[in-house]
C-alpha cells in the first residue's frame, strides 16, 4: 500500500504495534529495479511482520547521485515497489536520509545493504537510542543500478 502522509504512517504503525507486529524499515532509491533489489527486500521482510520501504524522491536522488538521476520517476518507482509481495507499505521522502521517517515510526528493525556498516549508517545513532536493531544484508554481486546505467551508456 502506498502511504502519502507520514503522520498517517505513524498512526498506522501504532495500530500495527497494538497487534504485536514487528515493524521492519528499509530505504533506497530503487531506480531501475533489479534482482539485487528483490533479494534484498525478500531478506529484509524476514526480520519482522511488516516491511515499510522508504523511497527517495526525485529531488533527493539528484542531490545524492547527480543531475542525470533518477532514470525512473518517483511515481513509477513507487508503483513498481508497491507490486512486490514482500513490501507492505511504501512512502517517499525528500531528504537525503530517512532520519525524519525513522524518527516518526521508530521501526523495530532497520535494514540496509552491505555497502554500509552500522558505523557508517547516518541513521544508526537514532535507531540505537530508541532501542531499535540494525541489520546489514549482503549485496548480490554484480547487481547495481549504477553499474547498469554505466553499461547502458557504454553500449554494453
Amino acid at each position: 500500500m502506498i502511504i502519502a502522509d507520514k503522520e498517517l504512517l505513524q498512526d498506522l504503525v501504532k495500530e500495527l504495534r497494538k497487534n504485536n507486529l514487528k515493524i521492519v524499515f528499509t530505504n533506497g532509491c530503487f531506480d531501475i529495479l533489479h534482482k539485487g533489489h528483490i533479494k534484498y527486500l525478500s531478506e529484509a521482510k524476514k526480520f519482522g511482520d511488516i516491511l515499510i520501504v522508504g523511497i527517495n524522491s526525485d529531488s533527493s536522488i539528484k542531490k545524492i547521485k547527480g543531475a542525470s538521476r533518477p532514470i525512473i520517476p518517483l511515481e513509477s518507482r513507487i508503483e513498481v515497489l508497491n507490486s512486490i509481495k514482500h513490501i507492505d507499505f511504501v512512502i517517499s521522502f525528500d531528504e537525503e536520509t530517512p532520519l525524519n521517517t525513522i524518527s516518526l515510526i521508530k521501526p523495530d528493525v532497520h535494514v540496509k545493504g552491505g555497502d554500509y556498516t552500522i558505523e557508517s549508517l547516518p541513521e544508526s545513532k537514532i535507531i540505537l537510542e530508541y532501542g531499535g536493531k540494525i541489520k546489514i544484508i549482503n549485496l548480490v554481486d554484480g547487481f547495481s543500478t549504477t553499474n547498469i546505467v554505466s553499461s547502458i551508456l557504454k553500449g554494453v
